[in-house]
This record gives C-alpha cells, sequence and structure tokens, in this order.
C-alpha cells in the first residue's frame, strides 16, 4: 500500500507544528559565554499539535505515545472510495549525529500493510531536517542531545555566545 505524496507532506506539516506551537524554552547562560538552550514538549502539546496540524479530512483520532527513546503514532484514515477507514501507525526514533537531529521513522503500516520503503525514507530526512531547523534558536548552535521519556521530548543545544566565537 502506497501512501499519496499529500500524505507525506500532511505528515511533515505535523511534525513542523508539534515542534514550533508548543514548545517550552529554557536557555541558561554557561560561563563561557555560550548557552544551553533546552526545548521540551509534552505529549498533551504534541497530541493537540498533531491535531491541529493533519488538516486533512481523512486522518482523524491521531495518537501520539511517548514511550522511553521513541515516539509512537496512530491515527485512522479514511478510504478515498468509502466510509471505512484503516489504521495507520509508526514508530519515531530521534538521535544526534555530528551535532544534527537524526530520525527514523519505522514500522510505517497502513491497514497493517508496509508502506513504500522510498516514501518512508524521503520522510525521514524531511522530518529531521524541519524538526531540527524548528528546535535550533540560533545558527550558532548544536544539539547535544534528544531524549524521549514517557512524559515528554527534550532537546538540548549548544550556542555559541559572542565570547565563545572567536
Amino acid at each position: 500500500m502506497v501512501l499519496s505524496k499529500r500524505f507525506v507532506m500532511l505528515g511533515l506539516a505535523v511534525v513542523i507544528g508539534l515542534t514550533m506551537s508548543a514548545c517550552n524554552w529554557n536557555a541558561q547562560r554557561n560561563a563561557d559565554g555560550s548557552w544551553t538552550v533546552t526545548a521540551t514538549l509534552t505529549e498533551t502539546d504534541a497530541q493537540q499539535a498533531i491535531d491541529m496540524a493533519l488538516d486533512d479530512p481523512l486522518i482523524k483520532a491521531v495518537q501520539v505515545d511517548f514511550q522511553n527513546g521513541y515516539m509512537t503514532v496512530s491515527a485512522d484514515r479514511q478510504r478515498v472510495n468509502g466510509s471505512q477507514t484503516d489504521k495507520l501507525t509508526f514508530r519515531i526514533d530521534l538521535s544526534v549525529v555530528n551535532g544534527h537531529l537524526s530520525l527514523v521513522v519505522s514500522d510505517v503500516r497502513l491497514a497493517g500493510q508496509p508502506v513504500d520503503p522510498s516514501l518512508v525514507s524521503v520522510w525521514n530526512q524531511r522530518i529531521a531536517n524541519r524538526l531540527e531547523r524548528a528546535g535550533q534558536r540560533s545558527p550558532n548552535s548544536t544539539l547535544q542531545s534528544v531524549a524521549v521519556t514517557p512524559n515528554d521530548l527534550t532537546m538540548v543545544w549548544h550556542a555559541q555566545g559572542r565570547q565563545g566565537r572567536q
């Protein structure tokens, strides 16, 4: 079963909305003039942001569940040519590679069937790029860590201050 390009783009909108609308930011100045910036998103905020970002009448009942180390997402997707719905599910794992966000969307299934891997590959990169841009408050910052717990999603950034730029 293949997801439409429109659905993939809606998925990207979900992640952007999720990170931009519900982030809680905390910045602390370090002794060397740099900053440690922490962005935190709760599961409740994520659920609300995804519900608002999915502007598709075919997708209903979106659920986000934070686990230790990853997130699961599920939704009901109405078939275009009928009143039946299929369950859409996937897993998101986040990590840091060379100061940048790395993201893997896996186990993507629609009606229990795997989704075309080429679409999932594109989705992985686009979501990671957009999440990083949305979470990064300064162009002079690098991602230090990302963590998902049952309570929140946290990204910690290191940003160079004026004294830190030599």
